[in-house]
């Protein structure tokens, strides 16, 4: 049986903006849609506001949906091109408040006010904005049920570099006015840095390094964790250090290796990992997955 993600545990709190990072495929927007409930989990446990989610009926399951938001990845896929901006951001308003005519337009122009979106836009399609606007549309939309949490799952991934720039600040001032909790998943470590309180780094379905981003960039522990931050891009060629080149590629999650998930290309394996594997233990500042820490 192929574990996408595997006895993965972490915590945020309120107002916290977490972010994740790891490679392709190694479970990050998996753990995202299981949160949501929109992937049946097969094990475990999600506590919301003290309450198991997976535990809980439908109709109060649907109820507390009403308190998350995803933004997904790509801004051109994500939106219905049948629907216009009206239909698409008032959609969750329509289903779960029962809002139509003038009160569910007038609702949904005050959305796209507080994503820089005009009110003359509200009649458009999506093949009518550029790819900036449409993510824009996707956060109008997740913050229509006034969420306490949202997920954020890789907004600039698919954007020209000065438009991420405006969508994180758009992201970081909507946290502050509206006291947002964000899971950020993303590949791009500065923007981990620019926007995340902690980080949480996955590797082949497991955590493997959790900490504050200050201290996790200042002094990885985990041999994975060093090797992305070597791969980083550096503007300033005095900070570029010694690049951390990993061989072979990420195991198949259908035949993970017996150990230490990581052993088959981490610089420094011994016998140990190769044999049992680390469970994640707290190590100073921080939880790390390795033997050698």
């Amino acid at each position: 049986m192929v574990k996408a993600v595997d006895d993965v545990s972490f915590s945020i709190e309120s107002g916290e903006t977490v972010g994740m990072v790891g490679e392709s495929g190694c479970g990050k927007s998996t753990i995202g849609r299981v949160i949501l409930n929109l992937i049946a989990p097969s094990d475990g446990q999600l506590m919301f506001e003290d309450r198991n989610i997976f535990e809980l009926p439908r109709a109060e399951r649907r109820a507390l949906r009403r308190k998350m938001g995803i933004v997904f990845q790509d801004p051109y896929s994500s939106l219905n091109p049948r629907m216009n901006v009206l239909q698409i951001v008032g959609e969750p308003l329509i289903v779960h408040h029962k809002l139509k005519g003038a009160n569910l337009r007038g609702k949904v122009v005050d959305l796209l006010g507080q994503v820089g979106l005009k009110p003359e836009q509200i009649n458009r399609y999506p093949h009518q904005f550029s790819g900036g606007q449409r993510q824009r549309i996707g956060i109008a939309r997740a913050l229509a049920l006034s969420p306490k949490f949202m997920i954020l799952d890789e907004p600039t991934s698919a954007l020209d570099v000065s438009v991420q720039a405006q969508v994180l600040n758009l992201i970081k001032k909507l946290q502050t006015a509206k006291n947002l909790t964000y899971l950020f998943i993303t590949h791009d470590l500065n923007v981990v840095r620019h926007i995340a309180d902690r980080v949480i780094v996955m590797y082949l379905g497991k955590l493997v390094e959790e900490g504050y981003v200050a201290d996790l960039f200042k002094q990885p522990m985990h041999p994975y964790t060093r090797a992305l931050l070597s791969a980083n891009p550096k503007i300033d060629p005095s900070l570029r250090g010694e690049r951390t080149l990993l061989e072979g590629d990420v195991p198949s999650p259908a035949n993970p290796p017996p150990g230490c998930s990581f052993h088959t290309r981490c610089p420094i394996a011994v016998d140990e990992c190769r044999k049992i594997e680390p469970e994640l233990r707290q190590v100073s500042d921080r939880k790390v997955s390795c033997h050698l820490v």
